[in-house]
């Protein structure tokens, strides 16, 4: 009885505007208590989400979530809505949106049907394919030239998977390297301990082009994988949240805002070094910008 009564003590705090507005979402009834929102972002995984050198988080999903958390106060009638950014790492990501601990988690992360079954994803906001990045003199051109070669991705990842399905499919005895984050794994690259990286094409080449020398490393043109899309993550079961965020992103993504945003990240240079990805907007990105729908593999 006691607790009841402190519970409700608690709620005579937030609006009766901000509860309304929640329904009957366990997120954005937890954010109207709060008028916090908790965004997940990974240290180094420029353009989508990374830290400056002063402590700021930044990047192409970190915007897209700062423009939700806005729609999101609004929504919910908030004077003000902090943001907390909470680290997360491929290894960690889900664990931290089905505790609890991230309200949504905003980097690169591809939405496929086995990671459906733990959390929940947004409208596809980037597409890429897997690919290997390698040392341009050891003149590794395909797959098969990875054969009985040592080859890393980072653990938790879709590429790593899709590594060791290809490694048994086709008898390449590679020897694979799993690592905690991608840039643990590029580094093994970089000092030959590993003969090639396997993850999204889109990380590996920023990772190569924030390195010391660009011009050293190779992109494979030959993919694992077709082009599958990234999402926002959050928890499953949410309706409510789920709905605010994906309306939130039609309203960018069919305006004039997406394209703006993607040239700031994708076709200019960006902080800290002025890194220039010159990646134009490919047009099966542009169509799902265009008509943006959930993802079903």
């Amino acid at each position: 009885m006691r607790i009841s009564v402190f519970c409700l003590f608690l709620t005579c705090f937030v609006p009766a505007t901000a509860l309304q507005a929640a329904g009957e979402s366990d997120t954005l009834r937890q954010i109207a208590k709060t008028a916090k929102i908790r965004i997940g972002y990974r240290e180094a995984e420029p353009p989508f989400s990374y830290q400056l050198p002063d402590g700021e988080v930044t990047g192409f999903s970190t915007d897209l979530c700062h423009a939700i958390s806005e729609d999101i106060r609004k929504q919910l009638k908030l004077d003000k809505l902090d943001i907390e950014y909470v680290k997360a790492t491929p290894a960690t990501r889900f664990i931290l949106v089905r505790s609890g601990k991230i309200d949504i988690e905003c980097a690169a992360t591809t939405n496929n049907t086995e990671r459906r079954k733990m959390v929940d994803f947004s409208y596809p906001n980037f597409m890429t394919a897997t690919q290997f990045l390698s040392r341009k003199q050891d003149n590794l051109k395909s797959l098969a030239d990875l054969a009985g070669r040592s080859v890393t991705s980072a653990s938790g990842t879709v590429n790593i998977e899709q590594l060791n399905a290809v490694n048994r499919q086709k008898n390449l005895n590679i020897s694979v390297m799993p690592t905690k984050t991608n840039e643990e794994a590029f580094e093994l690259v970089v000092a030959g301990k590993a003969s090639a990286f396997v993850m999204d094409g889109i990380l590996l080449a920023a990772l190569a082009a924030t390195s010391e020398n660009p011009d050293l490393y190779a992109l494979s043109d030959e993919t694992l994988s077709a082009p599958e899309p990234y999402g926002l993550v959050f928890r499953r079961n949410d309706p409510a949240f789920k709905a605010a965020v994906n309306e939130s992103l039609r309203q960018i993504f069919t305006g004039p805002a997406i394209y703006d945003l993607y040239e700031k990240w994708f076709t200019k240079p960006i902080p800290p070094n002025g890194m220039n990805l010159n990646l134009p907007m490919t047009t099966s990105l542009k169509q799902a910008y265009e008509h943006p729908s959930e993802y079903r593999d």
